[in-house]
């Protein structure tokens, strides 16, 4: 008897297969804005326009995303040098937002010019007695790490809870993506690259999304002496 044909494993990731779309298009609706932030940053005439000397945010902050180190963690025992150059990525990554921003000192010694005008503020909030603002580009790569968040959290519950059960998991947000936390610190990491675009990110962003596209495979090849495991990758895509 013949078997039943795969599902296809893109119809039930159509919706979210077409906003990660709008989102990597968004910048051509607006790429006059897109390259003002870059050349901003790079030129390091934004060095009148950054926090210095806020050790308070750069200690919370650092705090703050390294929990989201844990989730990561969660699907088997966790081996925290996996994790060295992330946790390096967000201390280097505060210490520049709100302690003493190195990179764009630098750049602005040699690349400062008068002429580069500043992207305009898109929102501006305050948050632990500090001001705040975000020009468009910003708020963009904070939505990449909003999402980005959300999926780590959400893939964090699942696992918590099939973890009581002893089983794997495939229900949930795993229904859609066999890594959707990986997915998400990827977010997270283009976010903060979109978003505070330095010497420092340009370096260790890629280095960190090929980290843990690697970090998949190899937990994939781990899981492949598990038929059941072997069945539900023939119908979950790798990320999306």
């Amino acid at each position: 008897m013949p078997k039943p044909p795969l599902k296809n494993p893109f119809k039930k990731n159509l919706i979210p297969r077409l906003i990660l779309l709008i989102l990597a298009i968004f910048p051509l609706f607006y790429l006059s804005e897109f390259i003002l932030h870059f050349e901003a940053y790079f030129t390091g005439n934004i060095i009148n326009k950054v926090i210095i000397g806020n050790w308070a945010a750069v200690i919370g902050s650092i705090i703050l995303f390294a929990v989201f180190l844990i989730p990561l963690s969660y699907r088997k025992k966790a081996n925290w040098a996996e994790h060295g150059l992330a946790a390096a990525f967000f201390v280097s990554l505060f210490v520049e937002m709100y302690g003493i921003p190195l990179t764009i000192l630098f750049a602005a010694k040699y690349f400062y010019s008068p002429e580069v005008a500043l992207p305009e503020n898109f929102a501006t909030f305050s948050l632990f007695g500090f001001e705040f603002a975000m020009d468009l580009v910003m708020a963009y790569g904070a939505v990449l790490m909003g999402i980005g968040a959300a999926l780590i959290l959400t893939g964090w519950v699942n696992l918590y809870k099939a973890a009581k059960k002893d089983r794997l998991v495939t229900t949930g947000i795993y229904r859609y993506s066999r890594h959707p936390q990986y997915l998400g610190f990827i977010l997270i990491i283009l976010g903060w690259l979109v978003g505070w675009p330095t010497i420092l990110t340009l370096i260790f962003a890629p280095i960190l999304i090929y980290k843990y596209i690697r970090v998949c495979q190899t937990e994939e090849e781990e899981m492949e002496k598990f038929g059941d495991y072997r069945k539900y990758k023939e119908r979950v895509p790798f990320f999306i």
